[in-house]
């Protein structure tokens, strides 16, 4: 499959989830928001770790987060850098994006923005963030490594990246790709070798596995910094 047909099958997922089909059975979905439902009620939870609680983020920071869905991880960083911070949410599905758009209004969260935009060409000017977050979403884009050079071009000099993510225990077996599995976090997951590969490459220092899984197809928690 060509990756504009797997972005396709993956927005089309997404906008199914934005809908309130939940993510069709994908990427941790929870639809009572776990934990987080005493926060910001309503706002389900589409990820597979903590990264907001992984960075330790500090008041006054700014913080990017990549695929930002319906927003939860990102109202989430919004209450811990709090009014003198700043936290832009990237996702390329409309849907999610005017949802979470509606609900930072709800909750008053001034310094949160949302973008339109994918994470491969992110709409974030070079050297301007803090903190890279991201949960359950670079699996599924075809171009891992180019996703983890964006990450490292618009993070300042020392700043940090926590990602939660799908990875795998073996490389994937040969034949064709299901659009379906690759939306659900399966068929778009990387040998944990290679996924930290590519955050090496793209020129991260200080790699460290915070937290793993288990099984086929696991969880994976990582951190990182720009030198």
């Amino acid at each position: 499959m060509i990756e504009t047909e797997i972005k396709e099958a993956v927005r089309e997922h997404y906008a199914r989830a934005a809908a309130g089909d939940c993510c069709g059975g994908g990427c941790g979905c929870d639809k009572d928001a776990g934990t987080a439902a005493v926060e910001f009620l309503g706002v389900p939870s589409f990820g597979c770790g903590t990264p907001v609680e992984a960075a330790e983020l500090r008041s006054g920071e700014i913080v990017l987060d990549l695929g930002s869905g319906r927003g939860l991880d990102a109202f989430r960083a919004a209450q811990r850098v709090g009014a003198q911070g700043r936290v832009i949410g990237v996702d390329m599905t409309p849907a999610m994006v005017a949802l979470a758009r509606e609900d930072a209004a709800r909750f008053g969260l001034s310094q949160i923005e949302f973008r339109l935009g994918e994470i491969e060409h992110l709409p974030v000017a070079g050297a301007s963030v803090d903190v890279v977050l991201s949960n359950c979403v670079l699996n599924l884009i075809p171009d891992k490594g180019r996703a983890f050079a964006e990450a490292f071009r618009v993070l300042r000099a020392g700043g940090r990246m926590v990602v939660s993510d799908m990875v795998r225990a073996e490389p994937r077996a040969d034949g064709p790709i299901d659009p379906e599995r690759w939306a659900a976090c399966i068929d778009g997951a990387e040998p944990e070798w290679l996924y930290l590969q590519h955050i090496h490459c793209a020129g991260f220092a200080d790699v460290k596995v915070l937290a793993r899984g288990a099984g086929g197809v696991y969880s994976l928690t990582v951190a990182s910094r720009k030198p």
